[in-house]
């Protein structure tokens, strides 16, 4: 039964001229997806890119939206044709969206921001150039010139149906529309496959969450480092990051570490040697504490290296010298000592 329904629902999408650049429904399911909810359209980021309206997915979990977004054309003087949900025989199929010379047959879906159900009016080609329509497109005049206002254009349709069918848009496609579904079609971009992957693992884009109401739906570029817009950023973060780096090099620059490391410049261990000259264990021993006015005139001679041999010579010789009448050598050590205390 279910392979009949699947039969004359190929043969009602023929009739009914519901081929699109895929040549067929790639799902469906008996569930109707949610209403398209309401947003407000971000601004163009820069020159050059269109808009793709935002649309319900499906996955295993159920229904996702997948945010309108700004993106680049796969080349001049296309346009882009957003898929849509058609229902026929019992199942809701979902037609993918395409890149065309011209806009064809999107169910009759209000989208908004251009596509008001038929056609495309936010905006032309003109001279290789994409001229805006700001009664319908929102772009920053003061950085986007080339653009145009007309009004005649604007959907005041206030239908949220996003599928075509029976409970939804009951739109039939023009001759136009058959026109250019035998047009030279593009598939969509790897940003916008990416963009709708994104969306897919987002918990929060699910309507089983948000319930048809998802806190993200339109942004100004895609989560993909392909786009331009996310070069943007990237252009301007070195700038940033420049003048950081120049802020972080003072250390380097400063070399604080270096200068503040006195261990160099104030080794006074070494100039002084204060251990090898006072040698507090060897002149600790004053047998003639009556010597200390001549340590005065050994002042000048404060060599480490030759007071050291004179107490050591002393030493040795001190059983022979106990009577001498010049310990002035011992008590130099001694009375040099007891002076800087």
């Amino acid at each position: 039964m279910k392979k009949i329904f699947i039969l004359i629902t190929v043969l009602l999408s023929v009739l009914i001229g519901e081929r699109t650049a895929n040549a067929q429904v790639s799902v469906q399911i008996r569930i109707a997806p949610p209403e398209i909810p309401v947003y407000v359209q971000p601004a163009c980021p820069t020159d050059g890119y269109l808009w793709s309206p935002g649309y319900w997915a499906y996955a295993p979990d159920g229904y996702y939206w997948v945010p309108g977004v700004w993106v680049i054309p796969p080349q001049a003087n296309f346009l882009w044709t957003p898929g849509y949900w058609g229902y026929t025989g019992g199942f809701y199929g979902w037609n993918g969206g395409y890149w065309g010379p011209t806009v064809g047959f999107y169910g009759g879906v209000n989208y908004g921001c251009g596509y008001g159900g038929s056609g495309f009016y936010g905006g032309e080609w003109q001279g290789g150039h994409f001229r805006y329509n700001t009664a319908v497109s929102r772009v920053n005049t003061t950085v986007i010139h080339n653009t145009y206002v007309n009004n005649t254009v604007v959907n005041h349709s206030t239908s949220r149906a996003s599928f075509n069918g029976q409970g939804g848009v009951t739109a039939q496609p023009t001759s136009a529309d058959r026109v250019a579904m035998s047009q030279h079609h593009i598939q969509p971009t790897s940003t916008q496959q990416s963009h709708q992957q994104t969306a897919s693992q987002d918990k929060n884009q699910f309507a089983s969450v948000n319930h048809g109401k998802p806190a993200t739906a339109a942004m100004a570029s895609p989560h993909s480092a392909a786009s331009a817009p996310a070069a943007h950023p990237a252009a301007a973060k070195p700038a940033a990051a420049a003048a950081h780096p120049q802020a972080a090099s003072h250390p380097q620059a400063v070399s604080h570490p270096q200068p503040a490391s006195h261990p160099q410049p104030a080794s006074h261990p070494q100039q002084a040697s204060r251990p090898q000259q006072e040698s507090r264990p060897q002149p600790a021993s004053h047998p003639q504490p009556e010597s200390r006015p001549q340590p005065q005139a050994n002042r000048p001679q404060p060599v480490p290296q030759q007071s050291r041999p004179a107490p050591q010579q002393s030493r040795s010789q001190a059983p022979m010298r106990q009577a001498a009448p010049a310990p002035h050598m011992e008590g130099g050590g001694g009375g040099e000592h007891e002076g800087k205390h």
